[in-house]
């Protein structure tokens, strides 16, 4: 568009700004990144007002990382609050259209990066802040006025960030005492599948998105405002599994958005035809088969969880709209809801968390389990977490015992069986050769005992054939 000094298109919504085409980088892992969205009245906005409170585009070096804080007001006469989380998370994919800016996140964990082509077109921020205002009024014209602060002085971010916390936890607590059963509706958002083509996000009262910024009043609100838009109704249909949470609408919506790769979606099972995972979650889980246990790790954590894999690895196995069986992406609010994970134990299956992500959510997690959930002050791998566990009786080391029960009687069984056979049969479906008569493999009467432990054999052919002898 010619009145801004780089081009605007839905075309730039998938690109990346790598470190070594970066100018600068704007909050992300290194530092503090936060958007928020007010309502406010019309007398209050001065339209398409762009201020900057810190360093400007131009005071800004090369390659350095900034804290970054971006404060929109809104106005209008359809303007309510309950649509400021809808109007906020919209954020994402206007920013993305400005070429050559890169914006990952939401909420508090926003991750920005201006690359070297564009910020060498820009002699302010000011060009960029009245760009996605233009985005915004034209795409939601709902919105009548709009101003919006940048802030890059690192108090000033801190102070926006304290009070901007308490803003969002006052939206999720809306959703606290309404639950799955008690609406008929849910509500589906489609805007991370520029990242994640397949991803299909659900929004129920106990379920909220994955990125953390949308719930069952803003997908509503959304719904009600913009109804083309990428938040839409989905009919729950019938309840084919109240445990897992699986409805008949969203599985019909599942396979529709998904293009045909996904036919369910259990909303609250952590194994079992699990929500997709876009990009965008705030915390993956991870399945530790050692302890038969499941951590958590958020994004702001930057060290490794006890599997050794860090955040940033486990997001890319996890994300890209796909069901991982051993991996879940999900929204922080999530772990307050009551049917948390409830088809795999809910919080009796939780072993891990990373200190900062416990102490966030410390007072949803169940008196009894917290000192018995390790951080990465207790354990450091799974040895150490094995220890922790134990030492602290996990519910989940109740079920070690059980496991190593059924294990040593599969193991009886195998010996029993084997000792009993003339030769190791083949495995289900190896069709074998015809022959007269099958030598028996002995070393002395009565056959071998063969007996196998925590073996794993694979075999891709088998030749059995008849030795001759030299005459």
């Amino acid at each position: 568009m010619a009145e801004f000094p780089f081009e605007i298109s839905p075309m730039f919504e998938g690109e990346r700004v790598r470190k070594e085409g970066m100018f600068v980088e704007l909050g992300g892992p290194k530092s503090i990144g936060l958007e928020l969205v007010r309502s406010k009245p019309m007398d209050e906005i001065e339209d398409d007002k762009v201020t900057i409170i810190g360093p400007d585009i131009k005071e800004m070096e090369e390659g350095k990382t900034y804290p970054w804080a971006m404060i929109f007001n809104i106005g209008g006469e359809l303007v309510e609050p309950d649509l400021e989380s809808v109007v906020e998370r919209r954020v994402h994919d206007f920013i993305n259209y400005c070429q050559g800016i890169m914006h990952l996140n939401q909420r508090y964990d926003v991750w920005m990066r201006i690359s070297k082509d564009t910020a060498g077109k820009l002699d302010s921020l000011e060009p960029f802040g009245k760009a996605v205002m233009m985005l915004f009024k034209t795409e939601l014209p709902f919105i009548e006025k709009m101003q919006v602060t940048f802030y890059t002085d690192e108090e000033e971010v801190k102070k926006q960030m304290d009070e901007a916390i308490e803003i969002f936890k006052a939206r999720d607590a809306r959703t606290k005492d309404l639950h799955d059963e008690d609406v008929d509706v849910f509500y589906g958002c489609t805007l991370c599948q520029s990242f994640a083509p397949t991803s299909v996000c659900v929004v129920s009262p106990d379920r909220i998105a994955l990125c953390g910024a949308i719930n069952w009043f803003d997908g509503r609100a959304a719904a009600k405002v913009d109804p083309e838009g990428p938040q839409f109704e989905i009919a729950k249909g019938e309840l084919l599994d109240a445990n897992t949470g699986e409805y008949s609408g969203v599985n019909e919506i599942a396979k529709k958005l998904s293009g045909g790769e996904f036919d369910k979606i259990k909303l609250h099972s952590f194994f079992d035809s699990p929500h997709t995972s876009c990009g965008c979650f705030e915390v993956v889980g991870f399945y530790i088969p050692e302890v038969d246990g499941i951590g958590w790790v958020n994004r702001e954590y930057q060290g490794m969880a006890p599997n050794g894999i860090g955040f940033s690895t486990m997001a890319g196995q996890t994300g890209g709209g796909k069901q991982i069986v051993g991996f879940l992406g999900i929204g922080v609010n999530y772990f307050y809801s009551p049917k948390f994970i409830q088809a795999d134990g809910g919080w009796n299956r939780v072993v891990w968390l990373p200190s900062m992500l416990k102490e966030k959510i410390d007072e949803t997690i169940p008196e009894d389990l917290k000192d018995k959930i390790a951080t990465e002050k207790d354990a450091t791998d799974i040895e150490s977490l094995k220890a922790f566990l134990k030492e602290k009786n996990h519910p989940v080391v109740a079920n070690w015992a059980a496991a190593e029960e059924e294990e040593e009687e599969e193991e009886e069984e195998e010996e029993v069986a084997v000792a009993a056979a003339p030769m190791m049969m083949p495995a289900a479906g190896f069709q074998m050769p015809a022959m007269a008569a099958m030598p028996m493999v002995s070393g002395g009467a009565g056959g071998i005992k063969l007996t196998l432990k925590n073996a794993k054999i694979s075999i891709d052919r088998l030749i059995i054939s008849e030795k001759k002898e030299k005459k």
